[in-house]
């Protein structure tokens, strides 16, 4: 995602280096060869001679930033690429795992909102909450993915890659808390780490922080929202711990209860987005002699009746071994679990498993127990699945495969960081960032007032590109300079990452991917540029084709 704004960066960064070179020229006129020594561009004269030289150098950058847009946009990036944390040839890969809920299958917007409105149910008639909540409804346009919960401080906010929060997305209830009562909570702005989520995203071991990383918690974090917002109107005194867990464990029943898995069955028209596409990958691996496998939580029945709907009733064949209920992250760790087999009605038969067969189903079991008995070992498994943590971690960490993350939001915000609007505010903010860094040097009280006001309209452009995303949180990928805790650890425990399975048909079966250099900051921008026979996935090359 950061090469994805990589070409609005390193215009930003051209557009303000020529605006100074403008600048020095100019200050460079009539002044001793002592004065045009000094380390940095800085301007001769009195302070309203500053002024004028300073907004003289404001005018030129903008000129600049308008003559590097076009060329920003006739490069833009496909978002139905591949892209790659880790150099990885899928020449070397000749097992495929995955996972199936938003992997192998997507759901359509109305299931969030039923798992919204049965967890609310839950909340009401088994857990005695006020009546009155049933009022709220699901807002899809609230949370997003990645964001921390503080359990104890009943607030939601997105942590960065460094653990800081970013001011302006701390919400307590469905109000934003002010920036100065963070800070005043947290004593600055920074998490430290034995506050943090643990390895997992959960709290727990007196860990205050929850990370929300499942698609399916969308629902959950707005819910929690939701109830405390109520509370808070009403002058109700709760005790946010046990909201957490109350809403967690309704959250948690939707599923283990059946009621979503319910619902879906009855419905899958509505619930299910028919995939073609996923056959034509699974198809395309077969075709190529590459065994598949599946290993899921969801149970049996459910998976059997979405793969027919989006495979068809023969979607077992694809497959060389089948794993249901697996209890990730468990089925990663605990070596205790055996396999048991599942018959076609769907009972669990007692036999000892001493090897997975073609076209039966399992469930449980462990991944050590897996590995011994199918031989699937090391760099030759690549395993895709949505869940940064419960997918990816323990199998890249301790078990050597390669790991493909599913991230159905990244076409949305590929597509919004495609528009000109953003190229051309991304392209300007970088700019401006680098003319505040550069000018800086000038401490008159004129200068000053001019680099005042380059900071609030910096700061008006960030919120700006926040919105551009998410009204509340922003991108998914990034807060106003810094990656989000979210992508820092999708960095870590993926090789390649995507919008969906789809993007696989877009590259051969021996494909390489190479992750494109950026520029640490003490290294040239110069050296992030691609040169000509670089394949960068763009989307003007997709549209050709």
């Amino acid at each position: 995602m950061a090469a994805a704004a990589a070409a609005a960066r390193g215009a930003g960064a051209r557009a303000a280096a020529a605006a100074l070179r403008g600048g020095c020229e100019t200050a460079a006129r009539g002044r001793s060869r002592a004065a045009s020594a000094r380390p940095l561009c800085t301007a001769p004269g009195t302070a309203p001679g500053m002024k004028h030289y300073l907004w003289e150098r404001y005018r030129e950058a903008k000129r600049s930033t308008d003559e590097l847009v076009p060329s920003i946009m006739s490069n833009l990036l496909n978002p139905d690429a591949i892209f790659s944390n880790n150099e990885m040839s899928l020449s070397d890969i000749e097992i495929y795992g995955f996972d199936y809920d938003y992997t192998l299958v997507f759901y359509s917007k109305h299931l969030h909102t039923l798992i919204f409105n049965a967890a609310r149910d839950l909340l009401i008639n088994e857990h005695r909450y006020p009546v009155q909540i049933r009022k709220y409804e699901y807002d899809p346009n609230f949370a997003i993915r990645g964001l921390h919960y503080d359990v104890q401080r009943a607030v939601l906010m997105k942590i960065d890659a460094f653990h800081y929060i970013q001011l302006g997305t701390v919400y307590r209830g469905l109000s934003v808390v002010p920036d100065e009562e963070v800070i005043e909570m947290y004593e600055g702005s920074h998490v430290p780490l034995e506050q943090m989520s643990d390895f997992y995203g959960k709290s727990s071991h007196g860990n205050t922080m929850k990370q929300f990383m499942d698609i399916f918690s969308l629902p959950e974090m707005t819910l929690l929202s939701c109830v405390n917002e109520y509370f808070l109107k009403n002058n109700i005194d709760y005790e946010p711990v046990h909201l957490y867990k109350d809403v967690k464990d309704a959250i948690r029943d939707v599923h283990i209860k059946g009621i979503m898995y319910r619902a879906i069955e009855a419905d899958i028209d509505k619930y299910v987005c028919y995939a073609e596409q996923t056959r034509a990958v699974l198809a395309k691996l077969a075709d190529h002699g590459k065994k598949m496998f599946l290993i899921t939580n969801s149970p049996s029945s459910f998976v059997d009746k979405g793969m027919r709907y989006i495979v068809g009733k023969d979607w077992r064949d694809l497959f060389d071994v089948v794993i249901v209920q697996a209890e990730k992250p468990n089925f990663f760790n605990d070596k205790r679990r055996p396999f048991r087999k599942v018959n076609e009605k769907g009972v669990l038969l007692w036999d000892k498993i001493h090897k997975l067969q073609k076209g039966q189903i399992y469930k449980q079991g462990n991944l050590y127990e897996f590995l011994k008995l199918t031989g699937w070992r090391g760099s030759k498994v690549l395993y895709f699945g949505d869940h940064i943590y419960s997918d990816l971690a323990d199998l890249t960490l301790k078990h050597g495969w390669r790991t493909g993350a599913i991230i159905p939001e990244l076409r949305s915000e590929l597509k919004i960081m495609n528009t000109e609007q953003y190229v051309q505010t991304m392209t300007w903010l970088q700019t401006l960032t680098g003319l505040l860094e550069q000018m800086q040097v000038h401490r008159d009280a004129e200068s000053q007032l001019v680099l005042q006001e380059w900071k609030k309209e910096r700061k008006e452009m960030r919120e700006m590109t926040k919105g551009f995303f998410n009204a509340q949180f922003g991108s998914l990928f990034r807060t106003d300079q810094n990656p989000t805790y979210f992508l820092r650890r999708l960095s870590r425990f993926a090789d390649i990452y995507m919008a969906s399975l789809s993007c696989l048909l877009n590259y051969d079966v021996s494909h390489t991917f190479y992750p494109r250099r950026t520029p640490l900051q003490h290294e040239l921008p110069a050296w992030a540029a691609q040169p000509p026979f670089s394949r960068l996935p763009l989307l003007q090359e997709a549209q050709a084709k």
